[in-house]
């Protein structure tokens, strides 16, 4: 077997299901972000997104900011979308129901991590992974290299600790 043959039978087994669904759900995340940039000038991150619809309900200051509440009901509407997005995928193939062997409580332990490290890392991997490092930004190749070491030692130690879902 050449290594050629090799290379592509160890990328199969990463990609089972192929890479066509990836390369596409990636060029329009890529041209979301870019129309709402381009429109807005405003960084299309999830985690701001969502943030700034706690204004409707929150009287917290951080979560009043100028910014929020004068682009607040669009911002809801894009959060809106992303949840519409998976209803409309779940709707076109068939894809219903619980997904993950996870349980439920490792998903919301992991969600609550998911959201500190949010806010200590002032942004989310769409933040910081799709915009950041698309415009360069130092502080975004930084968080995004401590995202990418931090998962990788995880799934390592959960590997070698045996603990499966």
């Amino acid at each position: 077997m050449s290594l050629t043959t090799f290379s592509l039978l160890a990328f199969a087994d990463l990609f089972p299901r192929g890479v066509a669904q990836y390369a596409v759900g990636g060029l329009f995340i890529g041209l979301g972000v870019a129309i709402i940039y381009l429109g807005t000038g405003i960084i299309a991150g999830a985690s701001t997104f969502l943030e700034s619809t706690l204004s409707y309900v929150s009287n917290v200051s951080r979560f009043n900011r100028t910014k929020y509440v004068t682009s607040r009901d669009w911002r809801v509407v894009f959060t809106l979308g992303i949840v519409g997005g998976a209803a409309a995928y779940a709707l076109a193939f068939g894809e219903f129901g619980w997904t993950t062997q996870v349980q439920w409580w490792r998903l919301l332990g992991g969600g609550f991590l998911v959201g500190v490290g949010t806010r200590v890392g002032k942004g989310c991997t769409s933040g910081h992974g799709v915009c950041g490092i698309g415009s360069l930004s130092e502080t975004s190749l930084v968080n995004v290299a401590t995202f990418m070491a931090v998962a990788i030692g995880t799934a390592q130690v959960v590997a070698a600790l045996g603990v499966t879902p």
